[in-house]
């Protein structure tokens, strides 16, 4: 059944198309309206989930959707940036090390749901997300900000923290999973 968190969530996804198409039209109002989607998507992250804890409505499609809805929306914004070359070379590595993260906690939830145990997201996850969507914000916008504001600048800096707190957050979540991982399973 939906519910508006389930729907806000869905919207985010449905977002990310938009966002993605805006790149092959490049100009400072695409910029902008890239991010002004994304940061739509961002603000549907913030209260998809508040709201389903506030209104008791948190479901198993909402848990499953959501954490897939952020690496969706990330991981596609990451790409176009390096694709469009959105990027300095320099940046490259904290994009990849997000990737690669996103891709291990996934991987790291599918295999401990079969154990059928859960990995919930930390505090710290979610500043990690909030400092890649504030970094991937003023990189969507790049040197097209206003002139008094380095906005490239900041969103590789933002890029690089954001990777710093991912490497912290991946291991924390793999340093769960291997002690399930070691674990004798049932017979």
């Amino acid at each position: 059944m939906l519910n508006l968190p389930n729907i806000l969530t869905l919207a985010r996804i449905f977002i990310i198309p938009i966002v993605v198409t805006t790149f092959f039209f490049d100009s400072p109002a695409m910029r902008w309206t890239a991010c002004a989607f994304f940061t739509l998507a961002g603000i549907t992250d913030f209260f998809d989930g508040y709201l389903a804890r506030r209104a008791k409505q948190v479901s198993r499609l909402g848990r499953f959707l959501d954490p897939i809805a952020d690496k969706l929306l990330v991981a596609s914004v990451l790409l176009m940036l390096v694709a469009f070359h959105r990027l300095t070379p320099s940046s490259y590595l904290p994009a990849l090390v997000i990737l690669l993260r996103e891709i291990l906690v996934s991987g790291l939830r599918e295999f401990l749901a079969e154990l059928r145990v859960g990995l919930p997201v930390t505090k710290l996850a979610k500043y990690k997300t909030t400092a890649q969507m504030i970094a991937l914000g003023f990189l969507i916008v790049g040197d097209d900000g206003p002139l008094w504001i380095p906005a490239r600048v900041i969103g590789e800096y933002g890029l690089w923290a954001a990777a710093i707190v991912t490497l912290i957050t991946g291991y924390d979540y793999l340093k769960s999973g291997l002690a399930h991982m070691a674990q004798d399973p049932p017979p």
